[in-house]
């Protein structure tokens, strides 16, 4: 694992407010100029979600703030942390938090520099690039099924219907159930 200095420069995908639209590009930064946390991660993966390319893009007004670091996911190693949780060498993630990647610097770079409540360490047997590639989506239909067997969802009860079906989060949610041994009936708005 290599681990940079405090002025040595690392590629970063920063999304700008210029005028009413957002400049979006790579940018040449140090650990230093990372917005404040107590953790700093070498960021193995990020997603591309929904949220990031309406970030990306300037619509839904996703940025809390004139400038920052794209990607609200992430997985990686710990490289250094004064947040007695982790230690140097971890695995983290963090996925669609309320600041990471729209009112923090997010995943889009090689290092992040994060709060410790903001991440958690990668479940053993899952690698960093499993983690990311369940992601966001993956976390919310894990959490979403967990909560619906907490409150009496179980096979014997008959289908369960899945909307948005052909989303991220409908998807996950399908082979989740499906794995599960849950009749699944996929709902989709799309005619095709």
């Amino acid at each position: 694992m290599s681990y940079i200095g405090p002025m040595q420069t690392f590629k970063a995908y920063k999304h700008t407010e210029a005028g009413k639209k957002i400049k979006a590009e790579f940018v040449d930064l140090t650990l230093e100029q990372l917005d404040p946390g107590d953790v700093v991660v070498r960021i193995a993966y990020s997603g591309v979600n929904y949220k990031d390319a309406l970030a990306a893009t300037g619509k839904g007004k996703i940025l809390r703030r004139a400038s920052c670091i794209g990607g609200i996911d992430f997985s990686g190693t710990v490289v250094s942390s004064a947040d007695p949780r982790f230690a140097k060498g971890d695995a983290v993630l963090t996925v669609g938090g309320e600041y990471v990647g729209v009112s923090h610097d997010g995943g889009y770079s090689a290092y992040a520099r994060v709060r410790g409540d903001w991440i958690a360490k990668v479940p053993q047997g899952l690698s960093l690039w499993e983690a990311m590639a369940l992601g966001t989506a993956g976390y919310t239909a894990g959490i979403a099924v967990v909560r619906m067997e907490h409150n009496g969802l179980e096979p014997a009860n008959g289908p369960v219907i899945v909307s948005g079906a052909t989303g991220g989060v409908g998807s996950v949610a399908i082979a989740i159930l499906a794995k599960r041994g849950y009749h699944v009936v996929a709902l989709t708005g799309k005619s095709d």
